[in-house]
């Protein structure tokens, strides 16, 4: 009942009140087109590009002036104005093609034109049609900024006086009351509201001089296409650092893990026998202790890359000089067999080769179970050979939700380095296999 008697009420508001609500939306609307914070935002770099304008206009008035008035060099007479317009424009287009103006333009063109900001390009303009378009919108914005921040100088004042035509006999008889045609007081009552129209006027001009200048912003002052493959490759270098260093971590923390938790689990199972050896239990420990603090060193320094933003420093990692120390760490039922001077090798090499085998010594033990896994690093000429065998185990091992990504870590290293990898069963066993050029082709990374 409530509902249904107050809905005549409510049906009659609303029918009240609309006739008078697009009138004031628009009028709204235009007030805010007009005077609005865009509106203010776009004047202020109008007037910006007006100031940026006088050298240049000064220069025309140098050249322009002794031609079009006799000799006198800063002539206030409208030919001078527009001539010295005229002559200043193509010099600015000209300085625009110096590498800081685009920075520059972008940097006031996205704080005060209310373009978004991803619309812009950054730094320096790079070719010609980019350099172009850099000084297309140079001379635009100077161009366009000097005839309204000179409209701002001049209507103001003028309109003011217009407006005091009704109260001052003096400005009726004046310039500015013989130019309108009011010179006599009921004439000059037109006054007050052409002087509104004169500041409308004003402000209606240099909404639209801005709405062209934000529409244009984006099209001149937007990325090229070697712009855009500058930032595409800088992604890609961005993204394959991430991943250098997500690798990174896989293969340290995660042989870590795995070395740690084997290495524990035969500690337990042996003091859980009837008479514990207790000195495989402290060698189990002193693995332990050994590989996390090695694991520890090595997050500290990709973290350290993290933190300091760098996407070029090396990373603090180990190679094949601490290979016993990593063989000894996964266990003792690991057999290595090393073949040749390592010592020799490039950074990069070792540096990769470790990981390598770290990778491969990590899948091995998790999977090889009480059998023992062989490893053999042999150095033949300029190519270093690695190969990780074990037995495969009699049911499937568990998969890890991701798939695991250690054999794609190992197969993108080889790669990087000019080499090849391949894993996979072979006569019953599970075999890694690693060929890694040390010549000029593998020492450049």
């Amino acid at each position: 009942m409530t509902r249904r008697d107050a809905a005549p009420d409510t049906a009659e508001s609303p029918a009240g009140s609309a006739a008078g609500s697009p009138a004031r939306s628009a009028g709204h609307r235009l007030g805010r087109a007009l005077f609005g914070q865009r509106a203010r935002r776009r004047w202020l770099h109008l007037i910006l590009g007006g100031a940026l304008f006088m050298p240049y206009w000064l220069v025309g008035t140098v050249v322009v002036g002794p031609l079009l008035d006799g000799g006198a060099m800063f002539a206030s007479s409208l030919a001078v104005q527009f001539g010295a317009y005229a002559v200043g424009l193509p010099l600015a287009a000209l300085t625009a093609l110096f590498p800081l103006t685009r920075p520059m333009s972008v940097a006031a063109a996205r704080s005060l034109c209310g373009v978004p900001a991803g619309r812009f390009a950054d730094g320096p303009a790079r070719g010609r049609e980019a350099k172009a378009r850099t000084a297309g919108w140079f001379a635009l914005h100077l161009g366009a900024g000097a005839l309204v921040s000179g409209a701002s100088l001049a209507l103001p004042p003028f309109a003011l006086a217009v407006a005091a035509l009704p109260f001052s006999a003096g400005l009726r008889n004046s310039e500015v009351g013989r130019f309108w045609h009011l010179d006599r007081q009921w004439l000059a009552l037109a006054g007050l509201p052409l002087a509104v129209l004169l500041l409308l006027g004003l402000a209606a001009a240099a909404a639209a001089a801005g709405a062209l200048l934000a529409s244009a912003a984006p099209r001149l002052l937007g990325p090229s296409p070697a712009d855009r493959l500058a930032a595409a490759e800088r992604r890609a270098a961005d993204l394959a650092v991430r991943n250098r260093l997500a690798r990174e971590l896989h293969d340290s923390v995660g042989h870590a893990l795995s070395a740690v938790t084997l290495q524990a689990g035969a500690a337990r199972r042996v003091l859980d026998a009837g008479t514990p050896d207790l000195g495989f239990v402290r060698e189990a420990l002193t693995a332990i202790e050994e590989t996390t603090r090695r694991s520890v060193g090595e997050l500290d320094a990709v973290l350290g890359l993290l933190r300091s933003g760098e996407d070029d420093g090396e990373l603090a990692a180990p190679g094949l000089d601490a290979l016993d120390a990593l063989v000894r760490g996964a266990g003792p039922r690991v057999a290595l067999t090393v073949r040749g001077d390592l010592t020799g090798l490039p950074e990069a090499v070792s540096r990769e080769a470790y990981r390598i085998v770290q990778e491969g010594l990590t899948n091995a033990v998790r999977y090889a179970r009480e059998e023992t896994v062989t490893a053999r690093v042999a150095l033949s000429g300029d190519e270093l050979e690695i190969t990780m065998e074990n037995p495969l185990p009699g049911t499937a091992p568990v998969a890890r939700p991701d798939g695991g990504r250690g054999l794609r870590g190992v197969a993108e290293r080889a790669r990087l380095l000019g080499g090849t990898a391949e894993a996979g069963p072979v006569d019953g066993r599970w075999r890694l296999s690693a060929r890694l050029p040390v010549g000029p082709a593998g020492g450049a990374r």
